[in-house]
């Protein structure tokens, strides 16, 4: 690339009790405080309406802050209109000028920001050349496949060499296959070249697959912050536990508290882990499908309602006193059958208390 190196700019991004309130009274982002490090991909999960896209937004000034900071580096960029934030943004319908060559479209925001034609050209082909797009400068986008176009979007804006690059539900538009393979070049570009990428999605897998740290979303405010296997193992409440991945909730009780690992039962079965600062007494258990076992000698005595055969693995619904759960087993050649009585126990590093 010429000139300065792309990510060599990356940017941290900081919001102090940002608040954003459209009319009287729709609170989108409800005071919230947050904290990207440059050179790290951070994801905005969560369910529509949750305030992940204003988030996104308020970042890239499209949105203006009803009340708080926004820091982008050194800089306060709170009241800065986007064209003064030095942040570029892939939209999810990639917002390519179906008449412009590709090398065209990926010139664009260059030729606006100042640089002349050979420089402009030369940057738009190194970037086309990142994004594995050599050779497809001349095609109009309407010759793409779907990736490709997104390919040509986010060389779009890497050409501009922004402090921060956005991404709004940028695989939303792709079919699952190649959304695995877009969500891993993005992911590689942003590691190569160092980048400060905020991320947008509500796809819970999409989001463990490329984050560096995820944020989660619920009501306007942030839920729990963590790496995906922080949030994946240790959830802060139900709604976090349910949100990444699927997770099985239980009543059970708290027996005895020993240090750190409180003992759990649940129709006399126990089981150990940490306690999480929880007391004795009622309490309540995620558990992830895959890390249930099922068997004929010892736990909890449940009923096979539902087996599916999905390929890779089988699916089964149990039911018993405690309610219902969903389990997933890899063996696949001595599947279970509906109506089966079985014992359902956990893996060593299974269930997880939930502190609220």
């Amino acid at each position: 690339m010429t000139g300065t190196k792309i990510g060599s700019k990356a940017a941290p991004v900081r919001f102090e009790r940002v608040s954003k309130v459209f009319g009287k009274d729709v609170v989108a982002v409800d005071n919230i405080d947050l904290h990207v490090d440059a050179g790290k991909l951070v994801t905005l999960l969560g369910p529509s309406g949750c305030g992940k896209t204003t988030t996104l937004r308020m970042i890239a000034g499209l949105e203006m802050a009803s009340s708080g900071k926004i820091m982008i580096g050194d800089r306060d960029v709170t009241k800065l209109p986007a064209t003064d934030r030095d942040v570029s943004m892939v939209f999810q319908s990639y917002a390519l000028f179906p008449h412009m060559t590709v090398l065209e479209n990926v010139m664009y925001g260059l030729t606006f920001s100042g640089f002349g034609k050979d420089e402009a050209r030369a940057r738009a082909l190194d970037g086309l050349d990142l994004v594995g797009l050599k050779g497809f400068d001349s095609r109009l986008p309407s010759e793409l496949s779907g990736g490709q176009q997104q390919r040509v979007a986010v060389a779009r804006a890497l050409v501009l060499e922004p402090q921060v690059l956005l991404f709004d539900e940028p695989l939303s538009n792709l079919d699952a296959k190649l959304r695995r393979q877009v969500r891993e070049d993005i992911r590689a570009i942003q590691q190569d070249l160092g980048l400060t990428v905020v991320y947008v999605t509500h796809d819970q897998e999409e989001a463990l697959a490329v984050s560096d740290e995820i944020v989660v979303m619920r009501n306007a405010a942030i839920a729990q912050i963590g790496t995906p296997r922080q949030l994946y193992d240790t959830p802060n409440d139900r709604f976090v536990a349910d949100f990444i991945g699927e997770a099985n909730l239980l009543a059970c009780q708290i027996i005895a508290i020993e240090g750190d690992t409180a003992t759990i039962e649940i129709e006399n079965h126990r089981h150990t882990l940490n306690s999480r600062g929880l007391p004795e007494g009622p309490a309540t258990i995620a558990v992830r499908p895959s890390r249930l076992v099922i068997g004929y000698d010892q736990g909890i005595p449940a009923t096979v309602a539902k087996a599916t055969y999905v390929g890779v693995r089988m699916e089964y619904t149990l039911t018993g006193a405690f309610g219902r759960v969903f389990a997933v087993q890899e063996d696949v050649d001595s599947p279970l059958e509906p109506g089966t009585e079985v014992r359902m126990s956990f893996a060593a590093k299974g269930p997880v208390l939930l502190p609220e």
